[in-house]
């Protein structure tokens, strides 16, 4: 099946005609409209190189914030306040952070950092921080559209830092009714927190459903 072309034009094609690796499209630029518009179909930008490359996968992993698993040690940590959680209070420095820390090997570029910190300067693009004394030493980033989040990236310069970063993120999106965090691909890491994978079918149907709330827009502030 050949690979859809990007064109100046603001569409891409369905995701089910997405390749068997989950390639859909390839080109466009990462401007706030396309970035969202991707988002809103279940399409997200990841590649390394010059050409922007689109992806839709099937299967989709996601975790569902009611299945979030705790392990004790992990228990342990969270009780202690080890780190001090923090939610869009230095955006530019989790996104450089998180493309630092896989240095030869990141998709997250000039360009990428300034499409995302637009996004978040517009509200739909939030960080998650955790801070060891008054040092950032972990955290994420993703974009919050409707009650979903697409989370994009991590790093952890301590032990547990990003982990508990997204514990406690998902346990507060939980609480606001969001209904999945999107992980994208596989990882072994996030399925023992829960994540599983289900049908692209199902991921579009769910998000869909999703979608049809308001999005939570502005600077996060629940700490």
């Amino acid at each position: 099946m050949p690979i859809f072309k990007l064109t100046n034009d603001l569409i891409f094609p369905h995701p089910s005609l997405a390749d068997e690796d989950g390639l859909l499209a390839i080109g466009g630029d990462l401007s706030v409209e396309r970035l969202l518009l991707a988002y809103e179909n279940g399409i997200f930008p990841w590649y390394e190189g010059q050409v922007i490359l689109w992806w839709s996968p099937d299967p989709r992993f996601i975790l569902y914030p009611k299945n979030l698993k705790i392990s004790k040690s992990m228990k342990k940590v969270l009780r202690k306040n080890i780190y001090r959680i923090t939610y869009d209070k230095c955006f530019r420095k989790v996104i450089t952070l998180c493309g630092e820390v896989r240095k030869g090997h990141t998709w997250i570029d000039n360009d990428m950092i300034e499409s995302y910190c637009e996004l978040h300067d517009l509200g739909f693009a939030h960080s998650v921080e955790a801070w060891y004394k008054d040092k950032l030493v972990g955290g994420l980033y993703g974009v919050s559209l409707g009650r979903c989040f697409f989370g994009e990236s991590m790093f952890s310069l301590m032990d547990n830092a990003s982990k508990a970063a997204l514990i406690t993120l998902t346990l507060k999106l939980e609480q606001l009714g969001f209904h999945f965090i999107d992980c994208q691909v596989y990882s072994k890491h996030l399925e023992s927190l829960g994540a599983i994978n289900i049908p692209r079918e199902d991921f579009l149907i769910e998000l869909a459903n999703g979608l049809k709330y308001e999005t939570l827009r502005g600077i996060w502030r629940f700490e």
